[in-house]
């Protein structure tokens, strides 16, 4: 009987999180789901996900497969918080196979010079790329020391602006083009162990997020998704499954590279 593999997803409680753990379940995975819930208690101009929202993101997930998802509430800026979760997966499975780097936050409005931006800077480092930083740092040994090291995958969610400047979001723009060139680094650092690293770069998706963008510029998210040649709002679950073919042992094909899932996105 091949064994089920073991995923951590970090920002699981709604949006592309949340999808991701529901496709992995249903893949046949077995989910750390991490969030640190947060709620209206959030460091940003809008509301975090809350306790609810990740036992409905659960649930969801546990509904089509065999359970085997569990929470776990924490800040992925601390990295004790994350390094106890993949200690939970490693002591309850006995392996970590995929680790989704979901968790982000969203800021701007300002032109760089403004005095805010440099606020959203700190708000953004901290929790976009120190928190993907933290993730890999606590995940990778882990699926390195794994029974299956050969087919391990880390997926960090990077954007759209990962490549390209966007009007009133320096900081965002900065911290997205960082974690590209983090999951860049990562894969060079783990040439020849079989375990490897990819950034997704999704374009306009219907999440919590790209609501708070579309505030910042005053219109709708189906505007902002003019940008894309698709011309229409990408679904979290068209996002879920890209990552999920990623996460899988083919996935391997993509190693350093940053999937453009943004539907045409032209800045």
């Amino acid at each position: 009987m091949t064994e089920r593999r073991v995923a951590l997803v970090t920002g699981a409680a709604r949006g592309i999180g949340a999808a991701t753990v529901r496709r992995l379940s249903a893949d046949g995975y077995r989910v750390v789901a991490l969030d640190w819930c947060a709620g209206d208690d959030s460091p940003a101009g809008y509301p975090m996900a809350s306790r609810a929202d990740l036992d409905a993101a659960i649930a969801s997930a546990t509904a089509t497969a065999d359970g085997d998802v569990i929470p776990w509430i924490a800040d992925v800026r601390d990295p004790a918080a994350v390094q106890g979760a993949v200690d939970a997966a490693v002591e309850r499975w006995g392996r970590l196979d995929a680790t989704v780097a979901a968790a982000a936050v969203m800021a701007g409005g300002e032109p760089l010079w403004a005095p805010s931006s440099a606020a959203d800077l700190n708000l953004l480092w901290e929790v976009d790329v120190r928190g993907v930083w933290n993730t890999a740092s606590a995940a990778v040994p882990a699926m390195l020391a794994g029974p299956a090291a050969g087919g391990c995958r880390f997926v960090a969610l990077a954007s759209a602006a990962g490549a390209h400047g966007l009007f009133r979001l320096s900081a965002y723009t900065a911290a997205k083009h960082a974690v590209v060139g983090l999951v860049r680094g990562l894969a060079a650092d783990l040439v020849g162990t079989g375990v490897t690293a990819v950034a997704v770069s999704p374009g306009s998706t219907q999440t919590a997020m790209l609501a708070a963008t579309a505030q910042i510029y005053d219109v709708t998210s189906e505007e902002l998704a003019q940008h894309q040649l698709v011309r229409d709002v990408l679904s979290p679950a068209e996002l879920a499954a890209m990552i999920a073919f990623c996460c899988s042992p083919e996935g391997r094909v993509l190693n350093g590279s940053v999937v453009s899932a943004d539907g045409g996105f032209v800045g």
